[in-house]
């Protein structure tokens, strides 16, 4: 996207007074508030990241991993925006791999299972170090909510510490994670507090209501630890990391791996471990009616996987450390809130788990999130200055979703205070943009998580070409480096520079090296192999790799591009910010209803809501070109 384009979107508040010891707040450790605190410090602010505990920041609070399918395209899109995500998982990696190997290049994701302790302690001292940014411990009870002096009833200036301190900054970004009014749930036991040790948020629900802003209920789980020395790892199937790790990073450490690579291990359940949870369901939170928060449908609770799926007589549970200096297991696969002793006796029918130690128990976290349909595509509130929201408190999960938005909160926080462009990413630029105008647009009613399916332009979006695609546009917003920028444009002209030389090399009359490429069953190394012409090119990894992609897929990627050109005009065609929806004649009823509670900026946008009709868009863009017509006369 061009910078004119990406300028025609606005700050939806006037610029703020500046002053005062910091630029903006950074409410929360995790993985949003690490990458919110570091964007805003890369473009100047004075931040103030404040956390419960300052030796818990960057947490891996579940699954001990970075990447996956739609996950792994994020986190390099992360790193191609300057962010700390891929450099912290490359460093504390013990197992990479390339996902979806066997299937096209637009679904292939990277993962790579971390050292948890190692994670977090590269996260902390990542903060501790930069520039700009002062740690500060202690829990946020509140919001400093003072008279706006433009067009709303206020704004926010800062945030209330339970310590009785007030902070104050023009600019806020809240990265509570699950904290917000949160109860955990292990069968009939219910305790306060957002994670296993810490305590629950309270009094930020109550000042986000204050401020009109509706909230929603989720739930989200994790599964028991385990001891690694009590387990049987010889009657589970070993699954290794790929004999060529591949970094997160476009800059690839000279030490990579750093770290000690193990295996993972894979084992099932089965029809006794299905016996126990159906006779004890009633006892399960989410089944008992103690839990009313909706949980995440596409990773549910083994008690839910056991119910919904009656006729599954097993499902896969992934044996995984949690690091190289801890016997600390992750049972993946069978997050439970069901009572210990049931927990216990479950486990102990799958094999390898005959024995198991448990080192905790399972359990499930319900909290509040704020219904993000009431954000702007820069995820500040639409109606309240000064107050952005980034992570789960937007109704997503994992690490990777939070740490993107993280960073496009900072960013934007950060740009707002002096005035500057506000930074958005399209649907078509990157997964970022796909999953934030998911959230503004849809209003997901459960957990929101990235899938390549989610993607309509997933073939644009891959994980080779995140710097392709992102790193100018990165060092031209002040968030990337103009060394990153000039990278990728070498690696995109060495990638063009190497197409023109095979498309000049004829192996047949009509067929040059090119086409010989195109071949599904054709790799460049093996290209390189059986052609000299092709080895000479002397291409790195990255070339290569881009290359051969972009040879094979050339049809497809232009047709995509066609694609984008064609709704460019919608997504362009901005709607009058007060347009009355319930005056204009021959909308359905509940397009005006959902377009009035929704107020998509573009036509685009209204395009993408459920209950928005094909016709009802048509319509809409007739009423939005007469109000253009009338407002020019």
């Amino acid at each position: 996207m061009s910078q004119t384009s990406r300028n025609a979107h606005t700050h939806p508040h006037g610029r703020p007074a500046a002053g005062g010891a910091y630029d903006v707040l950074v409410v929360g450790g995790g993985h949003a508030g690490v990458e919110a605190a570091l964007a805003a410090a890369r473009l100047g602010a004075r931040v103030g990241l404040i956390s419960f505990r300052l030796d818990l920041i960057g947490e891996m609070s579940c699954n001990p991993a970075i990447g996956g399918l739609g996950k792994g395209q994020m986190v390099r899109e992360i790193d191609a925006l300057g962010g700390a995500m891929a450099r912290i998982a490359d460093a504390t990696g013990i197992q990479f791999r390339m996902l979806n190997t066997g299937k096209g290049a637009a679904v292939q994701a990277p993962r790579c299972q971390s050292d948890r302790h190692l994670y977090r302690e590269a996260a902390g001292a990542e903060v501790a170090a930069a520039d700009g940014v002062e740690l500060i411990e202690g829990g946020v009870t509140g919001l400093i909510v003072e008279a706006d002096p433009g067009p709303h009833p206020w704004r926010v200036a800062g945030v209330r510490l339970a310590d009785g301190r007030e902070l104050r900054a023009p600019a806020s970004v809240l990265t509570t994670g699950t904290f917000l009014r949160a109860i955990m749930h292990t069968g009939e036991a219910i305790t306060a507090g957002g994670r296993v040790g810490e305590a629950s948020a309270e009094g930020l629900s109550e000042d986000v209501e204050r401020l009109s802003l509706r909230l929603g209920r989720l739930k989200t789980g994790t599964p028991p630890r385990l001891d690694a020395r009590s387990l049987d790892f010889s009657v589970m199937e070993e699954q290794g990391g790929d004999k060529r790790p591949r970094a997160f990073s476009h800059v690839v450490a000279a030490d990579f791996p750093r770290l000690q690579q193990v295996p993972c291990h894979i084992t099932y359940t089965n029809p006794a471990t299905h016996k126990i949870i159906a006779d004890n369901i009633d006892r399960a939170p989410m089944y008992s009616g103690a839990i009313n928060g909706v949980g995440p449908r596409y990773c549910p609770a083994v008690e839910d996987k056991v119910m919904r799926f009656a006729d599954r007589d097993r499902h896969q549970v992934f044996v995984e450390p949690e690091g190289l200096t801890t016997d600390v297991i992750y049972a993946n696969g069978v997050s439970t809130s069901l009572p210990a002793e049931v927990q216990e006796a479950f486990v102990h029918t799958i094999p390898g788990l005959e024995s198991a130690r448990f080192l905790r128990h399972g359990y499930a976290v319900e909290y509040d999130f704020v219904r993000p349909d009431q954000l702007d595509p820069t995820l500040a509130v639409r109606h309240v200055p000064g107050l952005y929201l980034a992570g789960q408190i937007n109704g997503t999960s994992g690490y990777e979703e939070a740490a993107g938005q993280g960073l496009i909160a900072g960013a934007n926080a950060a740009l707002w205070i002096r005035d500057g462009a506000p930074f958005v990413l399209q649907r078509h630029e990157a997964y970022i943009g796909v999953m934030i105008d998911d959230l503004i647009v849809t209003n997901p009613s459960e957990p929101y998580r990235m899938f390549s399916s989610r993607a309509e332009y997933r073939l644009l979006l891959r994980q080779d070409n995140a710097d392709r695609r992102l790193a100018a546009v990165a060092a031209e917003a002040g968030l990337g480096s103009p060394e990153a920028a000039q990278r990728a444009k070498d690696k995109g002209e060495a990638i063009e520079a190497a197409k023109a030389a095979l498309e000049r090399v004829f192996v047949q009359p009509s067929k040059s090296l090119a086409d010989k490429l195109k071949r599904p069953e054709m790799s460049f190394a093996k290209l390189a192999a059986e052609h000299p012409e092709a080895a000479a090119l002397g291409l790195d990894e990255g070339v290569a790799e881009g290359l051969e992609i972009d040879v094979k897929y050339a049809g497809y990627i232009s047709r995509q591009r066609d694609t984008v050109a064609r709704m460019a005009r919608d997504e362009a065609t901005a709607i009058p910010e007060g347009i009355d929806y319930a005056s204009l004649d021959g909308l359905g009823v509940e397009a005006v209803e959902t377009l009035s509670r929704l107020r998509p900026r573009t036509l685009g946008a209204a395009s993408r809501i459920d209950g928005v009709r094909p016709p009802d868009v048509a319509l809409l863009g007739v009423h939005v070109e007469r109000l253009r017509r009338a407002s020019a006369r």
